[in-house]
């Protein structure tokens, strides 16, 4: 990354006005360090030679005091601004990566860099605020300070101007030196920080399950030894800074002394006046210091340029458009997926392939009756209503999880298209429809449902008003009663991020009852994705009480069905297939229909099953 890339300015808007804001401190700066300098002289060299006394030299004094004072309130200026500014940039940057991450689409995020991105928006970014608070300001100073330092001194003395003109380039050229064996070992060290990320986030995710399998403990030597490499790195990173500052100490020290010494020989032999001398001295080592504050905070700001680095590359990712169009009014519309084909990562493979679907929204729900959500299990009677349960089936790696991400939208198919019908039979694209008024009007639980922080109340009526007897009836229905009756705080018990503090099965089961309390007219649709991978024979019974009362209510559900039990239950069954992405299934995958089968409503459960299981 360049000392000052453009791309910053463009992405953070905070960054701009800080810049700005710094240069015009750094001028100021600038003209405060040579009128102190001149003034030093001008007090000092009289008082020395005893041609004047204090009551002589007052004014310029009080002017002096004036100058520190000022020099001091811009200093202070400077580190208020910056650290306000760094706070924003970093917040904005932040934020501009974790939307332009979402914006990519989970098929990105699951070729392995959803854990790197989460690094990077966390502490990755963090370590950009010592580059902004620190380095900036001293680079700009090194672009006005030392410049009219040496403008000065050149008319004071051109000697010491010489001087100084051939051994400042001597602090960059050590400082790029450095500077790349530095930046070569922040970015070593950015990569072991994401990996070890990486490696704790997996293990969070999957900890239930080690725990239920008594593995908990086996991944321990893997993060111990990422930890390892991460304190091995920094400490490589802070060994480089520490001696290259000696380095550029030493240099700057040895510069500064040569002046002095030609200035002070120059004063013994008579061919230099006091005043001015005095002014050199004190302006030889100004000029250095910015340039020797850049070396020093370089290396703290390496890890912070290496990680926005990593962010403006990700930022020049290419996303898809997003649409434009409000979304319409499910209830009553029909989603066709025509010919729908995605290829599955970086393989040539098609999954799902040829997918062609049509789910019909119902137009409105009616009141369930009160047994509705106990009524006879998948083989039984079901009672009548207008919501309907479309199954998706499918060999494992099939794309039945891609479909139904397709259907959300979260996912832009690379063959075939995605359209809405309204109740008017107008058609619009997906693609075209602004998702953030798409998604309010579906409930969607994927394998691993994620709860907002809170109570566990909170968690499950999300900001709904609902009354004690509606939330102890959606929790029944959904098995989370048993689970709260054994929490020690039952429903004011805390839920961390995402649900920690809660087992996966916990987790679905609030889940279930979140959605259970939606209300129908405004979420007809609902979207599970293998609701009973993580459940017991008790939870599927569960699940299946929910889709019974999903569909009471009049809603369409569309499931990812991986139990035979949630296929019987189906009102119409889609089997998903997958296909080699060859040249022609390339041509034609809009078209193809091969690899789908589809029971359609009409025929009995045993029926669709053994249609699924043939």
């Amino acid at each position: 990354m360049k000392p000052l890339d453009p791309r910053l300015l463009r992405q953070a808007r905070a960054a701009r006005g800080y810049v700005v804001l710094t240069a015009a401190l750094g001028f100021v700066t600038a003209a405060l360090v040579v009128a102190q300098a001149l003034l030093l002289g001008a007090i000092l060299a009289p008082a020395i030679q005893g041609t004047a006394d204090l009551p002589d030299v007052a004014d310029r004094v009080a002017l002096l005091a004036a100058v520190v004072a000022a020099r001091a309130g811009a200093s202070w200026a400077q580190e208020r601004f910056a650290l306000r500014a760094a706070t924003r940039t970093v917040s904005e940057l932040r934020e501009q990566v974790v939307a332009h991450a979402a914006a990519l689409g989970p098929r990105w995020l699951a070729s392995g860099r959803g854990p790197a991105v989460a690094t990077l928006a966390t502490r990755g970014l963090d370590a950009l605020e010592p580059y902004l608070v620190r380095y900036l300001p001293q680079l700009l100073l090194a672009a006005t300070v030392t410049p009219a330092a040496l403008a000065v001194v050149l008319g004071l003395d051109w000697v010491s101007a010489l001087v100084i003109a051939v051994t400042i380039p001597l602090v960059p050229l050590f400082m790029i030196l450095v500077g790349q064996l530095t930046a070569g070992t922040s970015e070593r060290r950015l990569v072991v920080m994401q990996r070890l990320g990486a490696q704790v986030l997996d293990l969070l995710a999957g900890l239930p399950t080690l725990l239920a399998f008594g593995r908990a403990r086996g991944p321990e030597r893997r993060v111990r030894a990422l930890g390892d490499a991460n304190r091995r790195a920094t400490m490589g990173t802070l060994r480089v800074a520490f001696l290259s500052g000696m380095v550029l100490e030493l240099l700057t020290t040895l510069s500064v002394a040569v002046v002095a010494v030609g200035v002070g020989l120059r004063l013994v032999h008579g061919g230099m006046d006091l005043e001015p001398a005095i002014a050199v001295l004190v302006l030889a080592p100004e000029v250095y210091l910015p340039l020797r504050q850049v070396g020093l905070h370089f290396h703290a700001s390496t890890d912070g340029l290496a990680a926005a680095q990593q962010a403006f590359d990700l930022l020049d990712e290419p996303a898809p458009e997003p649409g434009h169009r409000p979304a319409p009014r499910l209830a009553g519309s029909t989603l066709t997926l025509h010919g729908v084909g995605v290829r599955a990562g970086d393989r040539d493979v098609l999954a799902p392939a040829g997918l062609d679907l049509a789910v019909h929204v119902a137009a409105g729900p009616v009141t369930a009756r009160p047994d509705d959500a106990t009524a006879p299990g998948p083989g039984g009677p079901r009672p009548s209503g207008p919501g309907r349960v479309v199954a998706l089936v499918g060999a494992s790696g099939a794309g039945k999880t891609t479909a139904a991400q397709v259907l959300l939208g979260l996912v832009r198919p690379d063959a075939g298209d995605v359209t809405w019908t309204t109740a008017d039979g107008e058609r619009i694209p997906l693609a075209e429809i602004d998702l953030t008024t798409y998604w309010p009007q579906v409930a969607w639980l994927p394998q691993r449902p994620a709860l907002a922080p809170g109570t566990l109340r909170e968690s499950v009526t999300d900001g709904l008003d609902v009354d004690d007897a509606t939330l102890a009836r959606a929790a029944r229905t959904a098995g989370l009663d048993a689970v709260v009756a054994a929490l020690p705080d039952g429903w004011d018990t805390p839920v961390g991020r995402g649900g920690t503090g809660l087992s996966v099965g916990q987790r679905q089961r609030a889940a279930l009852t979140a959605a259970l309390l939606g209300d129908p007219a405004r979420t007809p649709l609902v979207v599970l994705d293998e609701p009973t991978a993580h459940l017991d024979a008790r939870g599927e019974q569960v699940v299946l009480d929910a889709v019974r009362a999903w569909r009471d209510q009049g809603r369409t559900v569309v499931v990812v069905a991986h139990r035979a039990s949630l296929v019987r239950a189906a009102d119409e069954v889609v089997e998903v297939t997958a296909a080699p992405l060859t040249a022609g299934t390339a041509d034609t995958a809009g078209t193809a229909t091969a690899g789908r089968a589809v029971v359609p409503p009409g025929r009995s459960a045993a029926q669709a099953h053994e249609a699924v299981d043939a």
